[in-house]
């Protein structure tokens, strides 16, 4: 049931100078909060291990470690380009003095539970989640899976990098290999008792769901599971795997309404995004989730904070509130928001990305525990999934639209003009607000992008804000 680990030969380099010569990073490599590029032209075997010698001389300085005191989890997806890239990553590390923890090809929600079991002082993964088969990348933390993002730390990773400010252990770290299926599958699927049998369609989009999902199922003896695109393939022949897209989601929704499914699940490629749909095979924005999730768990938690992005939905905050939780707005990403609720010691996270964190687990987000935490809420609803969506989606809410602009900051401030009586704010991007409808306008951190999600109370008032928005936005 828990697979077999894999091996890792860390045979003589072909090239031993490839860690010790200047090395020209591409601009797009480092983004936010990770590292994602194509493989090989800006992620490949030389990058990977040179990033893999940067973080262990960017930990060791930062908690004040020395290298052979400190261990790290290891882990990948199952893209074609990953093993090439594990095994410098590998090298990287070991050749640094660090102990290696390899937990094989697994998901990023596996990935950070390791971390926080084997109580490591950091870890890496090779991974560019949802993102087409030539891309691959890193994602890299600190003790407890804290996430190192552009603030905090990979702008000093990628200075090291470039300026070769690392040295080699005279020590090598020991590898090891460990199996941690068994330790996260009884830790995930506890207390998920179902109080009436369920129809589900999961959708593994051909990532690595298709590998984890499987292990959870005996633990799960009350749902009845059609299963969609399970062969775990990072070429994604049937579809991209990022519930996000609506696209991605109609062989979900078809094949929910052919079997009479009480539900529908999609994930992304490395499970750390969960996208639903409903019985009659509607996609539930990842938002309104959110806030039938913080209802479910302010039963339990009364008073608890509860964290949303300030893309949702204004459901969000009434949902919280009304519940007699507490509602605080965030940035957008994953590094932003780990690093908000752990200072207001939050209960919960979600956005409208279908990202979904959990306090109980290290305020990290975890797609498995989102699937059987909205499981277990609708067998004890008694209702239909759609009962139970439809109060919530009150408002009328565009969806993220992208537009490009030459340049941001001027549009940002005619915005501004031209709103002059609006509630404005600047957490991320722009925020504008009205009684009746409001809007943000986020630039993207890589391209000449600008974002924008509006809401209002009504269809027609939506339309007429987003249009009006839109040719400030697009200069027409």
């Amino acid at each position: 049931m828990f697979g077999n680990l894999r091996t890792i030969h860390l045979t003589k380099h072909k090239l031993p100078y490839f860690y010790f010569a200047t090395m020209h990073v591409h601009n797009t490599l480092f983004k936010a909060y990770d590292v994602r590029g194509i493989y090989p032209e800006a992620i490949n075997e030389q990058v990977a291990g040179a990033i893999a010698r940067a973080y262990v001389a960017f930990l060791s300085e930062a908690q004040g470690r020395d290298p052979r005191a400190m261990a790290v989890v290891m882990g990948s997806d199952a893209r074609t380009s990953s093993p090439a890239l594990v095994q410098e990553v590998v090298r990287g590390l070991s050749e640094s003095g660090v102990a290696v923890i390899d937990i094989g090809e697994v998901s990023t929600p596996v990935f950070y539970f390791a971390v926080k079991h084997f109580q490591v002082q950091g870890g890496m993964m090779v991974t560019a989640s949802h993102n087409p088969a030539k891309y691959n990348g890193l994602k890299l933390t600190r003790e407890e899976a804290i996430p190192i993002g552009e603030d905090t730390g990979l702008k000093e990773i990628k200075r090291r990098v470039e300026e070769d400010a690392y040295t080699q252990s005279k020590e090598k770290g020991v590898v090891r290999s460990e199996d941690i299926w068994r330790a996260y599958v009884e830790h995930v699927a506890q207390d998920y008792a179902l109080a009436r049998r369920l129809k589900v369609v999961i959708d593994a989009g051909n990532g690595m769901a298709g590998k984890v999902v499987p292990k959870l199922l005996p633990y799960l003896t009350d749902l009845k599971v059609t299963k969609l695109f399970f062969d775990v393939d990072f070429t994604f022949p049937n579809h991209e795997a990022n519930p996000l897209k609506e696209e991605n989601m109609v062989a979900l929704q078809d094949r929910v309404v052919e079997t009479g499914s009480d539900i529908g699940v999609a994930y992304d490629g490395d499970c750390d995004r969960v996208g639903f749909v409903t019985e009659e095979g509607v996609t539930v924005r990842g938002d309104i989730i959110t806030a039938l999730l913080a209802r479910e768990l302010l039963k339990e938690r009364h008073g608890a904070t509860i964290l949303y992005d300030l893309r949702s939905s204004r459901v969000v905050k009434e949902v919280i509130e009304g519940r007699g939780g507490r509602a605080v707005e965030t940035r957008v990403g994953h590094a932003f928001i780990k690093k908000q609720m752990r200072k207001e010691n939050a209960l919960f996270a979600g956005e409208l990305s279908s990202h979904f964190y959990y306090q109980d687990e290290g305020y990290v987000e975890n797609g498995d525990r989102t699937m059987l935490l909205l499981l277990r809420l609708l067998s004890e609803s008694g209702k239909k999934f759609t009962e139970l969506v439809q109060p919530l989606q009150k408002y009328f809410h565009t969806g993220e639209i992208n537009s490009e602009v030459y340049d941001v900051q001027t549009v940002l401030q005619a915005l501004k003009t031209a709103y002059p009586d609006a509630e404005q704010y600047e957490l991320d991007g722009l925020t504008l607000r009205y009684g009746d409808w409001w809007c943000n306008v986020r630039p993207s951190n890589t391209e000449p992008v600008l974002r924008l999600n509006l809401e209002a109370d009504t269809h027609d008032l939506m339309k007429k804000k987003r249009d009006e928005v839109l040719r400030i936005i697009r200069g027409n």
